[in-house]
């Protein structure tokens, strides 16, 4: 049983996270974040089943400096860009970010080809009417099936990412003790 003021803080940090975005407190202007709006962190994932940044990034979003957000965000992308350029090999980039950003999906000027394509697979499986307009070059019944493939695929590479960073932390640490040790 969790105790009622961890959930009650948990519910807070669920809160401030699945806000689209933040002020910048130098100019009081929205800064994007990669927030998806249905943060999973806050359960104990380690890695959000949203956005997939992992928790610790979530949580210290808004402290990193504009090199920890772009850090994450190139993460990311790239990830976006190996599940989902190689699943819709027949979009037209032209067509999806004309459509995304006629949809007011705001996109980072470094967006990369992944980012875009998930937008617009992302409003296409909300409203499969706008799957012939999105320039994803798919059929509106293909939708469903392959927004749930990118979502097992894009939440293993993800999670492997994250298996990864640690093993290599784990490593470090391990070689630095011994090398106290033999100090």
């Amino acid at each position: 049983m969790l105790d009622p003021g961890f959930c009650a803080v948990m519910q807070i940090l669920k809160f401030a996270v699945s806000l689209e975005c933040v002020l910048s407190s130098d100019r009081r202007i929205a800064s994007l974040t990669p927030c998806a709006g249905r943060c999973s962190t806050v359960f104990g994932d380690a890695v959000c089943r949203g956005c997939r940044r992992f928790n610790h990034e979530v949580i210290h979003w808004n402290t990193y400096s504009a090199e920890q957000h772009r850090a994450v965000w190139q993460r990311l992308d790239a990830q976006l860009d190996q599940i989902l350029v190689p699943l819709l090999p027949h979009a037209d980039l032209v067509k999806v970010q004309a459509f995304v950003l006629s949809k007011r999906v705001r996109l980072r000027d470094d967006a990369s080809k992944g980012r875009k394509l998930y937008h617009a697979l992302k409003l296409c499986e909300k409203n499969r009417h706008f799957t012939d307009d999105s320039g994803l070059g798919i059929h509106y019944k293909q939708v469903r099936p392959l927004w749930d493939e990118f979502e097992r695929r894009i939440l293993a590479l993800a999670t492997a990412s994250y298996d990864l960073a640690f093993l290599r932390a784990d490593g470090i640490r391990q070689h630095l003790i011994h090398i106290q040790e033999e100090d």
